[in-house]
């Protein structure tokens, strides 16, 4: 949204005008709920007129649609930053900006990872594409070659690790019942143990079978 530094009328490039109304979208799917969100609602965060949503985004579904995907698509991290060093270290400056990830999406993280989003069948499709494509960024960066056999099998671990990633941050950001230094330590080791433990003894399965 617009600032005090920086006026409603300043001219954007395209991409930065787009970025704009999809942040001002972001903020408000995640402060109230869709029915209650509309396009001139948007239009209006965002100090553009309500056609321009429709040339960037199309209709206010399809908006929404994105703001989920990539509420809930993991960005590919810098793997300079994340990949030096022993695996104890790479793991915690994943975890870390993870965190760090999630806490300025604000709001909408929590949106796009409540229970009640799967019962959506577009929503449901984007979840199970956003949940692959995150989990090879994930093996990506511990450089898990993409034509390893037990590539498939390592990303459904961490999909399924991904299931209490969700649940830890919701105990986080909505109930309050875990600190963030307690969240990073809960994923941290449990991160360890699949990738130093349980991913070898899938890897060695795999190879035997």
């Amino acid at each position: 949204m617009a600032t005090a530094s920086e006026p409603r009328w300043r001219r954007l490039e395209p991409d930065e005008r787009k970025e704009q109304i999809f942040a001002c979208a972001a903020h408000l799917f995640g402060e109230r709920p869709y029915p209650d969100v509309s396009t001139s609602d948007i239009a209006a965060s965002a100090g553009v007129a309500r056609g321009l949503i429709n040339h960037y985004f199309g209709t206010k579904r399809e908006l929404y649609l994105e703001v989920i995907r990539r509420a809930i698509t993991m960005p590919m991290p810098e793997v300079g930053g994340l990949g030096d060093g022993p695996m104890p270290e790479r793991a915690h400056r994943l975890i870390d900006w993870f965190l760090e990830m999630v806490v300025n999406q604000g709001k909408v993280w929590l949106v796009a990872t409540s229970d009640g989003m799967s019962s959506d069948r577009d929503v449901e499709q984007i979840i199970v594409e956003a949940e692959r494509t995150s989990a090879d960024r994930i093996l990506d960066v511990l450089e898990i070659p993409a034509e390893h056999p037990a590539r498939p099998t390592l990303n459904a671990l961490v999909r399924s690790y991904a299931g209490m990633v969700k649940a830890a941050g919701r105990e986080w950001l909505l109930r309050q019942g875990l600190e963030r230094p307690q969240v990073h330590t809960l994923l941290y080791q449990s991160f360890l143990t699949l990738i130093e433990e349980v991913f070898p003894a899938v890897v060695d399965a795999k190879i035997a079978t």
